[in-house]
Formats: C-alpha cells, structure tokens, sequence
C-alpha cells in the first residue's frame, strides 16, 4: 500500500466533511415536523404522505454499504463529492416539487446522495487522524454531529417551517452543500484503497444493496399492512434471499465488495451488534416523543422543534468528555454506561401523562437521554473503526451506518406497531383518544428500555477484554 503524505490540515478536513454529513443526519428527522404542513399543501393522502420520509429511509439505508466499498476503491474525496452533488440537486428539487410524485422521487435520490456521503466522509476522517487519541478527539466531535443530529432535524424543521415553509428544509441544504462542494477540493486530500486490482463486485453491490432496500421497506410498511400480511412477509423473504445470495457470492468471488474477515476484528463486530441497538433506541425515541407532543400536547412544529434544543445542545457539550473518557477507560465502560443511562430517560417517559407539560415531565428526560447519547454513540464510532486497516476504513464506515439505519427502521416499526395496537384496542373500549395514545406511547417506550438493556449487555459481553489504542503509534492514511 503507497503511503500519503500526512494531512496538514485535518481539522478543517474534519469540518468540511462533518457539514456534509450532519446535513444528512438532519434530513432524516427535519421532515417529520413538516409532514402535516407537506401533505395539505400538495393535497397527499394520508397513505402517501409517509413515503416522504420511507423513501428517504430505504435508499439511505441500502445504499450505505456500497457507498462505503466505492470509497474505498474508487478515491474518497471523489465519491464523497459525487454524492454530495447528488445529495443538493435532489433537496433542491424536493423543495420545488409541485406534487407527491416528484417530492418522493426526489428524496429516493437524495438518499442515495446521504449513503454515498456519510461512510465516504466517516472514512476520510478515519484515514485523516491517527488511531487513538488524536481520532478519538476526531469522533468525538462527529460524534456530537450525529446524536444531536436528530434532535437538532427536529428543531430546525420546526422553526423552517413555521417561518419559511416547508420547502425551506429542503432549501437550506442547497447553500450548505454548494460551500462544502467549494472548500471540499482545497481541503480534502485524495485518498483510495490499494489492493493491487480494479475489479469492483457488481454482482455483489446490487445483491446488498438491494436485499437491503427491500428489508427497509418491508419493516417501514409492516406496522400499516401488519407483519403476518402476505405482503410483509413475500419482501422479507426476497430481502433474506438476495442477502444470502449476496453471502454466498462474497465467500466465492476473488474480489468481494465486504472481505468477511473483517469481522475478526471483535471490537467492530460488537460495535456493529450495540450500533443496530442504539440506531432502534435514537430513532423510535425521537419518532415516538414527536407523535407524543404534536398529537396528544398538541403543541405546534416550531414549538416541537424547540423543545428538543435541551437535547441537541447536551449532546454536544457532553461529546468531548466522551471521547476523553474512551481515550483513558477504552470503549467498554463508556459504552455500557451510555446504554444504561439511555435505558434510564426511556424509563422516565414511560411516566408521560395525557396532560404533560414540558416541566417536569419531559426536560430532565431530555437532558439525561442527551448524556447517554453522548456516551453511546460516540464509543460505538470509535469501536467500530478501531484496529481497521486504511484500506478498508470505507467499508468499515458504511457497515457501522448501515446498521445504524437498519436499526432505526425496526426500531421506529416495532414501535409504531406497539403504539398502534395497544391504542387501538382502548379506542374500541371507548377510551378518550389522547388517553389511548398517551398508553401506546408509554408500551413503546418500555420496550425501548428492553432494546436499551440488551444493548448495554451486549456492550459488556462483546467488548469484553478489548484493549483498544489510545496513543501512539499512528496508521498511516491510505493513498
């Protein structure tokens, strides 16, 4: 493997590819709050209007993988620029869409701009910093982008949309991502895997990328269509097919596009297993609690939106010393503490009464779920990228996502079903309907605190014994 000259400036690197991907972190909850102003304002039907948000899910999610190997081999900085142009064209014609049609179309493709981005950019930050405490402080810091992310998506959709429209936030990623595009080429280096071949495993990338988009899809519509229907269950099988069609081809072919033996690595393989826990905790939490106060406090989307300041802002104030206490304790304990803590805010909103009030019954949960975000996602990151070599940092960039995302979708499914039926079943009981929804929301966010628990246990299992860098001896980027 050549080896590159050293980045001279990795921070400005950093920030450069850190606004990009904090972009697409947002534009995963910055629609939820403008979804009722969306569908009055192009005339969508209940049933369609959620595939604003399903179809953004499912390319984000199935695409990761394969953004992350494209890295890898075909140059860094040139994939991560190819989806970041991908990513603003599509928001700008989400924001002068005219119908439901185009809108959907259009945020299919910017989530494919967003899983091109994301592993292309985590890798770049990967081979920029040197393992161990310079990388920690690194993620730390990317980190704080992507756990404040969701929270910060659903503060500004609410404040874009109150003021601006809705088509604002869509609209504001076009400036942001025409100066990340201007300063992308003076401050980001080039950098590629090199493995001695060309070959790229096409056979391979549409297999994943496809079994995974029909497993998004397929968890996305169960809790609507329920998951014994016919139709949940035929595009589940054909998502397992193609993901054992694509297993089998990888331990076959000469070049694969995921090498297998990188889950010999255990601290990525455990941090793969606590990353899809932690993506179904963040996800369905900040889906549920949205439901929660629009539906049942009735209060407004900009008012929604600033409500989830308190967590966004102690994220990241806490992300620095998360990333100081890897760097001393190792992954491990930070992590399990993170999970606990997690477990602990879900606990607290379980008590959600019908008639809340931001004080005391939502803030100290926000606080305290902001820490153990904090502590969580910030370890996993660093786990997962940990004893990776550079030639693989994109793969390893876009399996952490990828599970991320998948993670998230089942999440949000198995809560929406939670929520759903146990509503349901007091509504035909002639409970009051903010009553009944109030119940179904406090059933999901207990089986919240479940997936919480068994992420904290996997964590200490899995990690356990993991003595991972936190000095020194540096890797050398790949170039």
């Amino acid at each position: 493997m050549t080896q590159a000259a050293p980045n001279p400036r990795p921070w400005l690197t950093l920030a450069v590819v850190g606004a990009a991907f904090f972009m697409t972190v947002l534009d995963v909850a910055i629609v939820n709050v403008a979804i009722p102003s969306i569908q009055k304002d192009l005339q969508i039907r209940e049933e369609t209007v959620q595939w604003v948000i399903i179809a953004y899910a499912i390319t984000f999610g199935g695409f990761l993988l394969l953004g992350g190997r494209m890295a890898d081999l075909l140059g860094r900085r040139r994939i991560f620029v190819g989806g970041l142009i991908l990513f603003t064209l599509a928001s700008l014609v989400c924001g002068l869409a005219s119908s439901a049609g185009v809108l959907i179309a259009a945020r299919a493709v910017q989530g494919v701009g967003a899983a091109i981005i994301s592993p292309a950019a985590l890798s770049i930050v990967t081979t920029t910093f040197t393992e161990g405490a310079e990388r920690n402080k690194a993620l730390g810091i990317w980190g704080a982008l992507g756990g404040s992310g969701a929270a910060a998506g659903v503060l500004f959709g609410g404040i874009l949309t109150k003021y601006l429209g809705w088509a604002w936030i869509f609209f504001v990623n076009v400036p942001v991502g025409a100066l990340v595009f201007a300063l992308t080429w003076p401050l980001v280096p080039e950098s590629r895997a090199q493995l001695g071949h060309r070959r790229f495993d096409a056979a391979g990338a549409v297999a994943v990328t496809g079994g995974l988009a029909l497993l998004v899809y397929a968890i996305s519509k169960a809790p609507d269509v329920g998951w014994g229907s016919a139709r949940t269950i035929l595009f589940l099988l054909a998502s397992v097919a193609l993901l054992a069609a694509f297993t089998l081809w990888e331990l076959r072919t000469e070049a694969p596009i995921m090498p297998f033996r990188i889950f010999r690595i255990r601290s990525l393989a455990a941090a793969n297993v606590v990353g899809f826990l932690l993506g179904a905790v963040i996800f369905a939490n900040f889906f549920v609690l949205t439901l929660y106060v629009q539906q049942v406090l009735g209060w407004s989307a900009l008012k929604t939106g600033l409500t989830f300041l308190a967590t966004a802002g102690t994220t990241v104030i806490w992300a620095g010393v998360s990333q100081a206490l890897v760097t001393r304790y190792g992954t491990r304990p930070v992590l399990v503490l993170g999970m606990l803590v997690l477990a602990a805010s879900l606990g607290w909103y379980t008590q959600i009464p019908v008639g809340g009030h931001y004080w005391p019954d939502l803030l100290p949960a926000y606080v305290t779920f902001a820490l153990g975000l904090a502590f969580s996602f910030i370890p996993v990151s660093i786990a997962a990228l940990a004893q990776v070599e550079p030639h693989e940092a994109g793969l390893a960039s876009g399996l952490i996502n990828t599970n991320q995302q998948i993670g998230g979708a089942i999440g949000v499914a198995v809560a929406a079903t939670i929520f759903t039926s146990h509503a349901k079943s007091l509504l035909a009981s002639h409970h009051s309907p903010a009553a009944a929804f109030t119940a179904g929301y406090q059933h999901a966010f207990w089986a919240l605190v479940a997936i919480a628990l068994v992420g904290a246990l996997a964590a200490a299992v899995l990690l356990r014994g993991e003595k991972l860098p936190v000095g020194a001896e540096a890797r050398v980027p790949a170039g």
